[in-house]
């Protein structure tokens, strides 16, 4: 039987393992259980997929990506794996042969969704065959403490009882130490062995920016930082709506942008046709709502954007991590504004959860609220949250364009005795739009129909326009010194605010400029800076061919080969088969499969 090293270099092609997968795949060889946390395009699925192929028996991997099953299925094909899936595209004559192949021993990993492992027949079935291990992909998605939540992933901690002697692994990119130990305590994983790895991902610059006029603010984001050799780049734009989805896809596209939509409302076929272009094309921008990119292992994404504030530090963590999977210069940006705030605040107030269950939601909303606000280093921030320290990264807006604060103490008690006063002479509270026309004194039919030119605070705002005033009461938001309640949004004092609005602590604010200075602005790539001219031109070639070959195979490029198997391609320039093996990425199976074909399109290059 094949040990770990001459699998990972034979069929996976790499010389050597990377940061913790080394002591996870050998752990979980040895017949350990494991949870492992490991950010997005650390290596994750090599740390159960090489153990599948060294222990005897059938891994099942559990995962809620059904729309991505066929691809992650196929990349394994691609390096010679025995790998099936099971789920509800197939008709039954494919189920019943896979499940034949899964009885005769003949595969190597079976891929199943967690409702469909929940039923008794397909139990019984596994419970037939060998099993080598269980790994759970998106283990987050058992805590109701995580970001995507999903409830039938509570079924999971079964398998403990079911297969006792098999062992489980347990996967995900973002965790907090909540959601780390609920997921354990609900996979029954108390005494596996646990591996978090550094969440840091240096090659992404994080970017928050006011939002004004977000559509122009994205256009002007993705024709400037979306670029890649002049060629518009792979991104996924974020919303929160359909409609937003939609409208923003519509934008873009009648801007020259090629953008598609991609949200749950959408017919089933275009939903699947959107996935597949974005995958095997480059330069589609995908405009979604968080039911796109969970699993999608395209590593050459330049860009994530969100146009409305993400619901959590966590969601927001693992819709920036597809950026860069190649380790690439990539960008993370966001639009974020104070009806952003009010928006999220409703939504939580709404919800169909319990009190404890809305206490977390707002729990979560400020620390994303933290994370826009902070006048320090947003990687340390970001990090913070997962408890990791970290020094200054030197690679976010903040610390290349550091913001300048100003004493905000009198403007924020202006604000607060206005929104005490309306509460104490009138009964009433407001949004943030009525409360600003106040401060600055705006003589409008409104205010005077209301009275509230009697105020005392009226017009004592003049001094700022309406962006700073903006920009104070979402930083009080931030700080937990305002809440919002209503449908509409009205201001409150909070308990911990009253201390602010008598002037006993100092306010201190980040300016509010509308869209920070670049002055220096990120560099994004499609290959690593190290190739020189000629073998760029090279590069192109090999590129080039390895389209034609997916688009002929209805596969993603980079399953064929990745980037950085083409950049070292491009470097060697082998001669033979041997010298090819010694290229990372390149395994046996890919040799054979496309060897001679390479070798061609390098000598083809070399004797023009």
């Amino acid at each position: 039987m094949a040990d770990q090293y001459e699998v990972l270099r034979t069929v996976f092609g790499y010389d050597s393992f990377r940061g913790d997968q080394e002591d996870v795949v050998s752990h979980v060889i040895a017949g350990g259980d494991a949870v492992v946390l490991m950010p997005t395009g650390g290596g994750k699925s090599l740390c159960y997929q090489v153990p599948a192929l060294v222990r005897d028996g059938c891994a099942i991997v559990v995962s809620p990506l059904i729309a991505l099953m066929s691809d992650q299925v196929g990349a394994l094909l691609q390096l010679g794996v025995k790998a099936a899936f099971l789920n509800s595209t197939q008709s039954s004559e494919e189920r019943s042969d896979v499940e034949r192949r899964f009885l005769a021993g003949d595969l190597d990993l079976i891929y199943v969704a967690p409702e469909r492992l929940s039923q008794s027949y397909t139990r019984d079935l596994l419970s037939r065959g060998k099993l080598s291990l269980v790994a759970i992909d998106e283990a987050h998605c058992v805590s109701q403490w995580g970001h995507d939540f999903r409830p039938d992933y509570l079924a999971l901690g079964d398998l403990a009882e079911l297969w006792p002697d098999v062992p489980r692994i347990a996967l995900t990119a973002t965790a907090t130490r909540r959601t780390h130990e609920e997921l354990t305590q609900r996979l029954h994983l108390q005494n596996a062995r646990h591996f978090v790895a550094s969440f840091d991902r240096p090659n992404i610059t994080y970017r928050i920016e006011p939002k004004s006029q977000v559509n122009k603010q994205l256009l002007e984001f993705i024709t400037t930082e979306g670029v890649v050799d002049g060629q518009q780049a792979t991104g996924i734009v974020y919303a929160l709506s359909r409609k937003s989805v939609e409208n923003i896809a519509k934008f873009l596209s009648s801007n020259g942008i090629n953008a598609l939509p991609y949200h749950a409302g959408l017919d089933k076929r275009l939903r699947d046709d959107t996935l597949h272009r974005f995958l095997r094309e480059d330069g589609i921008v995908v405009v979604a709502t968080i039911a796109f990119g969970m699993g999608i292992d395209k590593p050459d994404v330049r860009f994530v954007a969100h146009v409305d504030l993400p619901k959590s530090v966590e969601g927001y963590y693992q819709e920036t991590g597809r950026a860069g999977r190649d380790g690439l210069p990539s960008v993370a940006w966001m639009a974020y504004g104070l009806a952003d705030v009010v928006q999220q605040q409703r939504l939580i107030r709404m919800s169909d959860g319990d009190a404890a269950h809305r206490r977390a939601q707002s729990e979560h909303l400020n620390a994303m609220l933290a994370l826009c606000e902070t006048a320090t280093c947003r990687r340390q921030q970001l990090l913070r949250y997962f408890d990791q320290d970290s020094e200054p990264c030197g690679n976010c807006d903040t610390c290349l364009n550091p913001p300048k604060t100003w004493d905000g103490t009198v403007s924020a008690q202006k604000l607060m005795s206005t929104i005490w006063r309306l509460d104490r002479e009138h009964r009433q509270h407001y949004g943030a739009g009525h409360l600003i026309d106040i401060l600055r004194g705006v003589d409008s039919k409104r205010i005077e129909q209301l009275g509230h030119k009697s105020l005392s605070t009226y017009g004592i705002g003049s001094n700022l326009d309406a962006n700073t005033w903006s920009s104070v009461v979402r930083q009080l938001l931030a700080s937990g010194y305002l809440e919002t309640r209503g449908e509409y949004g009205q201001y409150y004092l909070t308990e911990a605010g009253v201390p602010v609005m008598h002037g006993e602590v100092q306010q201190m604010f980040r300016e509010d400029t509308r869209g920070p200075g670049r002055a220096r602005r990120p560099k994004t790539a499609a290959v690593s800076a190290d190739l020189s001219d000629a073998d760029r031109e090279l590069f192109e070639s090999l590129r080039r061919w390895r389209t034609s070959v997916a688009k002929a195979a209805q596969i993603p490029p980079y399953t064929v080969l990745s980037n950085k198997s083409l950049e070292g391609l491009a470097q060697i320039r082998p001669t033979s088969s041997e010298q090819m093996l010694s290229v990372s990425g390149i395994g046996e199976a890919k040799l054979e499969r496309y060897g001679t074909a390479i070798l061609e399109v390098i000598d083809e290059f070399t004797s023009a």
